[in-house]
């Protein structure tokens, strides 16, 4: 019984929950896999994202931190269509090892693009992803501004006076 119920509970932490429909519902009665659940329903969002090394060696820590930082951009935005972050590090004798960040974007709109340099590669990853978000919530803002606020529309016409 004990190990009956762990393993419906780990069923459901995966997402391939079994349950049993009835058949008022039109199906036939018995057990029938389901597909993971989802958070949002609505959302358009695939979390497409990219990473790419340059004269870097990408290891599955690096990603995975790459990963969870952009996960608040995709909290934050639901239309980014994908998200690329190249990582560059550039050794230089005089200055020493320096990382480079580049983020690109891909949204409905213009494209939004950055780049940030930093001594740690972490580093560099966490001020990209800060910029980014302030990218968007400045966007965002414009947007909301633009909505709330239209421009008026000159007419060149004259407009007809009513008739008493």
């Amino acid at each position: 019984m004990v190990g009956a119920l762990r393993e419906a509970r780990a069923r459901r932490a995966t997402g391939t929950e079994e349950r049993n429909f009835s058949s008022d519902a039109g199906l036939r009665p018995g057990l029938v896999a389901t597909e993971p659940k989802r958070s949002n329903m609505n959302s358009q969002n695939k979390n497409e994202l990219i990473v790419s090394g340059i004269h870097l060696e990408l290891t599955p820590s690096l990603k995975t931190f790459v990963r969870e930082k952009a996960e608040r951009l995709f909290r934050h935005e639901e239309r980014i269509v994908r998200m690329r972050v190249e990582l560059e590090c550039d050794r230089n004798g005089a200055v020493g090892m320096q990382f480079k960040a580049k983020g690109h974007i891909q949204i409905q709109g213009p494209d939004m693009n950055a780049s940030v340099q930093a001594d740690e590669c972490h580093k560099a990853i966490s001020m990209l992803v800060d910029k980014l978000d302030r990218m968007l919530q400045r966007r965002h803002q414009l947007h909301r501004v633009k909505r709330n606020h239209p421009h008026a529309v000159e007419i060149d016409a004259d407009i007809p006076k009513a008739l008493v």
